[in-house]
Order: C-alpha cells, then sequence, then structure tokens
C-alpha cells in the first residue's frame, strides 16, 4: 500500500516587528506546501530571510490559515514553476499535471522530481501553481 505524503496549503502572513522608527512594517504574504503548520511557519521564515532582511527573531506571523480547495470533484491542469538544487546546481523548471486539486498536483510533482532527477523534499522550492485551461497546456 502507497503512502500519501499529507500535504496541506496554507497561506501564511508575517511581517517585521514594529519598531519606534518603523511603526508598520511591510507584511509579506506566501503559499506554502507542508505537512502542517509548524513546518509551513518554518519554510516561510526560511523563504522569507532569503528575500528580504526578516527572520524569525524580529519578525512576527500575523496569520496562519489552511487553504481548501473549492472544487475537489472537477479534474484540473496545473502549471508549476519550481526551483531545485541537483548535484552540479540551481535548476529552474515548469512542469504541468492534471488532479482534482492543487495538492494533489504538489504530491505528484514532489513523486516525479525523486524519480527522474533524484530530487529530495530539501531541495524543492515551489515558486508558483497556477490552474490551466486546457488550451494553456504546453506539455
Amino acid at each position: 500500500k502507497r503512502k500519501k505524503m499529507g500535504l496541506h496549503e496554507y497561506q501564511i502572513l508575517g511581517r517585521h516587528v514594529a519598531s519606534a522608527e518603523n511603526p508598520n512594517p511591510v507584511i509579506y504574504r506566501m503559499t506554502i506546501f507542508a505537512a502542517n503548520p509548524v513546518r509551513a511557519k518554518s519554510k516561510f521564515w526560511y523563504f522569507l530571510s532569503q528575500l528580504k532582511r526578516v527572520k524569525k527573531a524580529n519578525g512576527e506571523i500575523l496569520k496562519v490559515s489552511e487553504k481548501v480547495e473549492k472544487r475537489p470533484e472537477v479534474v484540473k491542469n496545473f502549471g508549476i514553476f519550481l526551483r531545485y538544487t541537483s548535484r552540479t546546481g540551481s535548476i529552474n523548471m515548469y512542469k504541468e499535471f492534471r488532479d482534482v486539486t492543487r495538492v494533489g498536483a504538489v504530491e505528484k510533482l514532489y513523486q516525479e522530481m525523486a524519480g527522474s532527477h533524484r530530487a529530495r523534499f530539501q531541495t524543492i522550492q515551489i515558486i508558483k501553481v497556477t490552474e490551466l485551461k486546457a488550451e494553456d497546456c504546453r506539455r
């Protein structure tokens, strides 16, 4: 019996802690695919510290909410932009998957990347997941 990954899609809002010189800091929003909210928050701080000068010690999370699919009974096409670290360096990639949910498409992505590219879960960074119309599919 095949074990499911058990991923969930979380939307996380966070910002730099308010101070006297910056009472209203910029709020950052990210969509993270993770197994639970704790891992989602950890990934949020990892990506935010890479993109902006905010880390967990001087930042705060405002909201963590799980996103659910509006219509999980309809099959849809998804295009996923990702970056992963191979043995030779960092590689950008675009892949398309067909599934009923965004989370299902991302789980298929992780399985395929592990099988055909030997990419581990930690080395894959999902940049964007978009729902495609049938005529917009490239592959």
